[in-house]
């Protein structure tokens, strides 16, 4: 089978393609064919070693795919061969042909959600309500400001804020993004890379009178910002960062606002199964629906690694492992 090798941390050429065998489901396991796999910009720090969860090379990288269930071990029980299936990561990683995941790992995929969009499914959307849910305990009614829209998570979170009957205040930095964000439902769209920087807080302060809740992306570039949209005794959370800053903590104790960070893989078991609970729900009642913004071959691993992190945010990059692949074009 094909499959992409970390032998090295570092940048995207570090990616590389190679032949290796099929693995072999051990007693509790499963062997998922992989029919699409997610790429998240998680998967460009731990490919560069920059991440808490990155393992040590050589690593195959990828934990959301969607796929079929090709064998399963003795003692599996939730799946069998020819289920359709997400996963919520694997053993043996999804940029391949084949991966193999725990039983706990594998989770019914409906029949009208493509392969496509089911790798379009863990990571954004479980990062999404732990964050939004979970994390800023999000009351019906609130208003909520979501960075970044039209991105993989962005897109989550719009689609879990209209759904408990939050307000939402979306961002994109794009037209084409700022317009898929108003067919999602935001109820105020703005432009992030607009003039003057960081104008548009100021514009939400005056439509919303400050947000109870912010979604931060890129917390090293807009969170000491952040603090001119939020209302008082407002939450943000830390969903992603790229770097450091420098931050005053008075801007949390004159609005007794509070500032919560979070890491999916840290949710504890119980907040990891009401978020699959929840996401199969959503996937078969159809208000949670990913939105696929390219696709790229398995061998092109790498460009689909500078396009999640260079490129305006728009949707789910996947990777399709096979020519045949039912959502390959």
């Amino acid at each position: 089978m094909k499959a992409i090798y970390v032998r090295q941390y570092g940048g995207p050429e570090v990616l590389e393609l190679e032949d290796i065998s099929v693995p072999t489901p051990g007693e509790n396991e499963v062997l998922v064919r992989i029919e699409a796999a997610g790429v998240n910009p998680v998967d460009t720090y731990i490919r560069a070693g920059a991440h808490a969860t990155a393992p040590r090379p050589p690593f195959i990288p990828g934990k959301d795919g969607a796929g079929i269930v090709e064998e399963t071990g003795p003692a599996v029980r939730k799946v069998k061969e020819g289920s359709r299936v997400y996963v919520s990561g694997s053993l043996s990683g999804t940029y391949a042909d084949y991966a193999i995941c725990r039983e706990d790992q594998v989770w019914e995929l409906p029949e009208k959600v493509s392969f496509d969009a089911g790798a379009g499914v863990f990571v954004p959307y479980a990062t999404a309500y732990r964050a939004l849910i979970q994390k800023a305990e999000a009351k019906e009614g609130e208003k909520v400001l979501i960075h970044g829209g039209s991105g993989a998570v962005g897109i989550a979170a719009i689609q879990w804020a209209k759904h408990v009957g939050l307000e939402v205040y979306a961002t994109a930095g794009s037209s084409e993004g700022m317009e898929l964000v108003n067919d999602l439902g935001a109820d105020h769209v703005f432009d992030h890379s607009s003039s003057p920087e960081f104008g548009y807080l100021d514009e939400i302060q005056e439509t919303s009178g400050g947000v109870e809740i912010i979604l931060e992306m890129l917390a090293n570039k807009n969170l000491v910002a952040d603090f001119r949209a939020l209302a008082k005794f407002g939450r943000i959370t830390v969903i992603g960062s790229r770097g450091s800053l420098e931050f005053d903590p008075r801007l949390m104790m004159t609005n007794e606002a509070t500032l919560r960070g979070m890491s999916l893989f840290n949710a504890p078991d119980q907040a990891m199964e009401e978020i699959h609970s929840e996401i199969g729900k959503g996937l078969s009642e159809g208000y949670l629906d990913p939105v696929i913004g390219k696709a790229f071959s398995l061998e092109d691993a790498a460009e689909a690694h500078r396009h999640v992190i260079e490129n305006k945010a728009y949707g789910k990059i996947v990777l399709h492992p096979r020519p045949d692949s039912p959502d390959a074009g």
